[in-house]
Parts: structure tokens; sequence; C-alpha cells
């Protein structure tokens, strides 16, 4: 694939979406991309294939454009045709445009969470805070929550878009948080001034703290059974970050209750599963002396998926000092074939306040699972089950603690394209409707990676459940 050297896109120049079908390690798969130049519609964002490209925000225009490509530096003509960016159909069921947005903004979390994580690797100080449920929360929580909602808005129309996250910002305003505020700011504008790289255009001048407050406040959404919002998890397995583990960045969209896409950054999970086996604090030192590429070790994935593609991806995060070109060396990710019991592996939480580990060791047993199981913190749980490194991941929340939706929505909709199933311990559909959280939860969560598997250990759970404690 062929890229130009540089493209300048005016303001008001919009490219529309078509498909190519690209090779990558002998997998052929196809992707939405940009061609033609097309009219801007308001809350839109422009998007070019050059390897200098980058999303041009024009919320409050409209827009003309020729037919002309490639895109090059010309004035409008007023006899030249309108175009829709994307037919009604397009909009409403496709949402390749809100997954490229995602995918970007997701990638973009992920760089700012690698450079944040390095600093308290090597010292501890006033970016690791504590909330009142006592668990920790730093500054990368509230700046990735200010750079997705700051990119959702600009790219989408910030009437366009309602988020539902984790953070608020009662801790950042308070009289005694001024140097926790400074450090987020600073992070903020840090990520956002690398924006082009990753294909957005970066803000006109730097943010202040109160338009960091007012973007991470924009995030105040309820959810519910109706209309269309999003779901954000800045950094789901906090205790992982901080002690140089595994964590991820978690978004979805959800529409009329039903989770639509989502997209999972796992900054520390490598892209091949044979370095699974290392240790994590040596495989971060041989990273550093192997020098990554699409062909061997990366440190971290981004993986994604949208309903009812049948299709899960996963890609690389962005090297440093390199531009994103979509779909940056993605390639396509199945759930294992495994559905011996003997054979698979499973999933273990590390975190035990929330969840019982007793009950589901003891639940592993009785169903055949006898390999070492993988224990991961937060979400990469199920992109460990999505790409194929595991079979079962199964939680069971202790007495009094209620499931949140950002915690399992974009890893569910992975899974189920990847080939594998979700459901509550009553074998339904988990119900992301309710609002923040997953009321009508039968028991526990059951992941595995097909259903002859899910059904053994569901099995396993009516047998078992009368004797547990929970």
């Amino acid at each position: 694939m062929s890229f130009s050297t540089t493209t300048i896109i005016p303001p008001r120049i919009l490219l529309g979406k078509t498909t190519t079908t690209y090779n990558n390690n002998n997998d052929a798969f196809t992707l939405p991309h940009v061609s033609s130049l097309q009219p801007l519609v308001r809350g839109s964002c422009s998007i070019s294939l050059s390897r200098n490209s980058y999303i041009g925000f024009a919320s409050k225009f409209d827009q003309t454009c020729s037919s002309s490509s490639p895109p090059v530096m010309e004035e409008e003509d007023d006899d030249q045709k309108k175009l829709n960016l994307f037919s009604k159909s397009e909009e409403e069921n496709d949402y390749s445009k809100e997954l490229d947005v995602a995918v970007r903004a997701v990638q973009m979390a992920c760089s700012l969470c690698q450079r944040v994580q390095d600093t308290l690797i090597s010292k501890t100080n006033h970016q690791v805070q504590s909330k009142d449920d006592n668990s920790p929360v730093t500054v990368a929580d509230w700046s990735v929550q200010a750079v997705v909602s700051w990119i959702l808005s600009e790219c989408l129309g910030s009437e366009n878009v309602s988020i539902v996250a984790e953070e608020d910002v009662q801790t950042l305003s308070k009289s005694n948080a001024s140097e926790l505020l400074d450090s987020v700011v600073k992070t903020v504008n840090e990520c956002l001034a690398e924006a082009p790289r990753f294909g957005v255009q970066k803000p006109k001048s730097s943010l202040g703290a109160s338009e960091v407050l007012n973007i991470i406040s924009r995030c105040n959404s309820t959810g519910g059974p109706s209309g269309r919002f999003w779901v954000l998890d800045p950094v789901d397995g906090t205790l992982g970050f901080v002690r140089g583990d595994q964590y991820a960045v978690a978004l979805a969209l959800i529409e009329d209750g039903e989770v639509v896409l989502g997209v999972l950054g796992c900054p520390n999970y490598p892209m091949r599963k044979e370095w699974l086996g290392y240790q994590h604090r040596y495989h971060r030192i041989v990273s550093k002396l192997t020098p990554p590429n699409s062909d061997s070790w990366n440190k971290g994935c981004v993986l994604y998926a949208k309903k009812g593609s049948g299709k899960a991806w996963m890609q690389p995060l962005l090297n440093v000092n390199k531009m994103f070109v979509w779909p940056n060396h993605a390639k396509q990710v199945f759930v294992s074939s495994i559905d011996n019991p003997a054979l698979a592996t499973f999933c273990e939480p590390v975190e035990k306040a929330n969840s019982s580990h007793s009950f589901t060791a003891g639940l592993a047993h009785s169903v055949g699972l006898r390999k070492q199981p993988l224990r991961v913190y937060s979400m990469v749980k199920y992109a460990a089950i999505g790409r194929g490194d595991a079979e079962v991941f199964m939680k069971f929340a202790r007495a009094g603690y209620k499931e949140k939706i950002w915690d399992h929505a974009a890893g569910v909709i992975i899974i189920q394209e990847a080939g594998g199933v979700v459901t509550d311990a009553g074998g339904c559909p988990l119900d992301f409707s309710k609002g923040l959280y997953l009321e009508g939860l039968d028991r526990g969560i059951i992941a595995c990676s097909g259903a002859s598997l899910h059904g053994k250990i569901i099995e396993a759970v009516d047998a078992s459940w009368g004797s547990s404690s929970l």
C-alpha cells in the first residue's frame, strides 16, 4: 500500500468513506477508509490516508466539495456538487465512522497512560491518589477521560456525544487539589499536542484548568434503555497500572441498550502470545532491546469490534515518533477452538476485593480445568479470550457488589464478534440498558471461547451454587 508524502487538507474539506482490501501476513481483510472528497456535516471530521494525515475538526461549518482525487488545497466553488458524508442508513447502522474515531482516541489514551505509568514506576508522588472506595486513582484516569471526551466531542459534535465514565471532577475541584489539577492539565495538553500523529488535529491553543474540568464534567450521562451514549473506563485495573502491570483503556458505544462497538486498549499486553510466558518486568526490559515492528513483539495492542460484523481486530499500539495509518497492521483475531476443559486456560482475576477466588477456583476444578490459570488485571481478561490466549473467564461478585457497565461493555462485544459467548450465570445476555450497573445479573458473569465449554460451566455453577457462601 503506498502513501503520498504530505497531504494538506484545508479546514473545510472532508474525505468520504469507501472500503479497501488489505493483505497482512497473508490474512486478507476489508476495512473502511476514506477516499474521495465529501462535504462536511456538522460535528464530523476529515481523515486522510496520507502518512502525515490528520482529522480536521470543523463542527461549525457546512461544506461543499470537489470530486477530484487526491485531495489538494483549493478554493471552494459555489457550483461544486454537494454530497452526504454517510447515507442515513450508514450513519445509523454501520458505525464505521464512530469506530475509526474511537480507535484513534484509545490509541492516544494508551500513549498517555504509558508515559504516566513510566513516571509512576520510577517514583511515587502526588500523581497517585485514593478514591472514596479506597481504590487508587491516578493522573491518568482524569487525563484519559479528558482526552477521550475532547476527541469524541470535537470529531462527532459535542451535541451528539453523551458519555458515561467512571471519574468525576469533585476531587480535582477541591481547593487543596491544585497541584493534582496542574498535573492533569499538563498531561492532557502534552497528549493533545501529539494528536497529529494519530490523525487528529490538535487544539489551536493549550487547554486551561477550567476547560479541562469542563471536558471531564461532560461525562455525566447515566445511561439507560434509549438513545446513544459512550461508556468509558479511563484506566481499568488501576492496581495493575500503579504496579507497572496489566491494565486497559475501555471505550464502548451503546445504542438503545445494546453495545454496538467496543475498543479495548491494553498497553502492556504484547501482540505475540509467546511473550505471555515471561514475567512482566522481564519482558518490559527485553522489549526495550527489541526494536518493535509489525512482525515482532509489540509492547501493547488495541482490540476492537462492531456489532453484527462477525469480526474482531487487533492492532499494535503506535510506536513513538510513528504516524498512525489505518488500519495500523491490524489483523483479525478469533477465539480459541478448544472445548475440552482439560486443555482450556482459565483467566483468573488478580483482585480479590470484589470477587470470590475460592468459588471460581473450585468451580474451575469441578469442570475439569487443570491448566495453570492466566492471572491478569482488568478487562485484559476479555482481550485474552477474544484473541485466543485463554478460553474461560468467570466472575462471581461478593455480596453487595454491583457490576458496572464500563467494566464489561467493550470486552463483551469483542469476545462475541470474535466468536465467543458472554452471559450471566443463568445463560442470559448482560443487560446494559438499566443505567450505570448491570442490574438483574444472575449470580455472576461467564465468558467462554465457545458454546460447548460455556454450557459445561453453566451446568457446574447450577450444581455448585447451593453450597457456596455467595
